[in-house]
């Protein structure tokens, strides 16, 4: 991760096709493009590797969040169960609806935790929104269980786990809707783009014609199709689909680089043991997109995180003070800070974030450092880098 750093010239190809028929939007001129659809022919892909009947793309993964709430009906004053670690996607595509983000605590396995989940339901509660953040999953039959139990849509964001997998079924695949990102740093990049996955017709349908300002698609003529409700734009468009087709294709020569960078630090820090690593539910297998692994204290993840800095170990976070990826640093979440005035809904939905504390995020996320896995190492950097952290780590704990 992430896939640009290995750009060859099968994504020149697909490229070059767009720009050889001049189309470059996904929809119509159907006879200027020679047959190239590369929005389709990219959907087509990734049902496979997602094994799911239905792929919508667009043109983010903030987007796919979005539109794939809005195909199951949420909206205003709707409450959303989102958690504490996560980027700030996941809570501005809620509000974007006028639903409100309910913040509730992660556990060992960096996602959210199932006791938190059933704690915060209440009758405005529609739906519990799992990240699958840093390349592994949640405890997804205990989320599950909780959602069937309340009557709850349950949606995966797995933004950043393209790759990875849950008792054979990739993740994105298995909540009743999944939403991944393409953007330029993840595994499989479009540059900008992201896909809404469910085996329901409905929410397929529902999310192809909100994503294109609710166009229903019929026929051939764009001009003529009608509207069955109000859309909005997040189409992707015919350049960045093709980018995507050509890695998507990739995506086991990308997975199998990140596992065996993955295994060779691993195993290397296994050797300390001060050092324990998060939680994988059985049955479950990450991307490799990233390492993640817990120190004894918050002051030593502090400590080591900021002597992997100055030792010029790139690329390793500990996100207790990141202004994009925790609770913490949210304040204009917090304070609400927006450019138009937010509805009373929202204002008396997020009230409970001046004074909600999350001592247990705050727990794991101050012990944990979380390592990106990059494509270009060479086998002998990588070494070299497990060397370094290991003796960074041990200097510092």
């Amino acid at each position: 991760m992430p896939g640009f750093e290995l750009f060859s010239d099968l994504e020149r190809k697909e490229v070059h096709d767009v720009l050889d028929n001049g189309v470059l939007m996904r929809y119509g001129f159907d006879g200027m493009r020679n047959g190239h659809w590369k929005a389709k022919a990219l959907e087509s892909e990734l049902s496979k590797t997602f094994q799911s009947k239905h792929v919508q793309l667009v043109s983010s993964g903030t987007a796919a969040v979005s539109v794939a709430l809005a195909s199951v009906g949420i909206g205003a004053g709707d409450e959303i169960i989102m958690p504490t670690f996560t980027f700030v996607a996941s809570f501005e595509a809620i509000m974007m609806l006028g639903a409100i983000p309910v913040l509730v605590d992660i556990d060992d396995t960096l996602t959210l935790d199932p006791k938190a989940v059933e704690a915060a339901i209440t009758p405005k509660t529609k739906g519990v929104m799992v990240v699958q953040m840093c390349g592994s999953m949640g405890d997804m039959d205990a989320l599950k269980s909780v959602c069937d139990k309340h009557n709850l849509i349950f949606v995966e964001d797995a933004c950043q786990a393209i790759g990875g997998s849950y008792k054979g079924q990739p993740l994105g695949s298995i909540a009743d809707l999944g939403c991944f990102s393409f953007d330029f740093v993840k595994t499989i990049t479009c540059g900008e783009g992201g896909a809404v996955v469910t085996n329901n017709k409905d929410y397929y349908i529902n999310s192809n014609h909100y994503s294109d300002h609710g166009h229903d698609h019929i026929g051939n003529d764009r001009g003529a199709e009608t509207h069955p409700f109000l859309g909005y734009n997040f189409r992707i468009s015919e350049l960045h689909a093709a980018v995507g087709l050509a890695q998507v294709r990739r995506l086991p020569e990308f997975i199998a680089i990140q596992k065996k960078n993955y295994s060779i630090i691993r195993d290397a820090l296994s050797q300390i043991s001060e050092v324990t690593f998060r939680r994988v539910p059985e049955g479950g297998e990450e991307s490799y997109a990233f390492l993640n692994f817990f120190l004894p204290d918050a002051e030593s993840g502090l400590k080591v995180a900021e002597a992997f800095k100055t030792n010029g170990i790139d690329v390793c976070w500990n996100y207790y003070h990141n202004n994009w990826h925790y609770i913490r640093k949210w304040d204009h979440l917090k304070e609400l800070k927006s450019l138009f005035p937010i509805s009373k809904e929202v204002k008396e939905g997020l009230q409970y974030l001046k004074t909600k504390t999350f001592e247990q995020s705050d727990h794991f996320i101050a012990r944990n450092i979380s390592c990106l896995i990059k494509l270009s190492w060479t086998e002998e950097e990588v070494k070299l880098r497990a060397e370094k952290m290991v003796k960074v780590i041990m200097e510092h704990i």
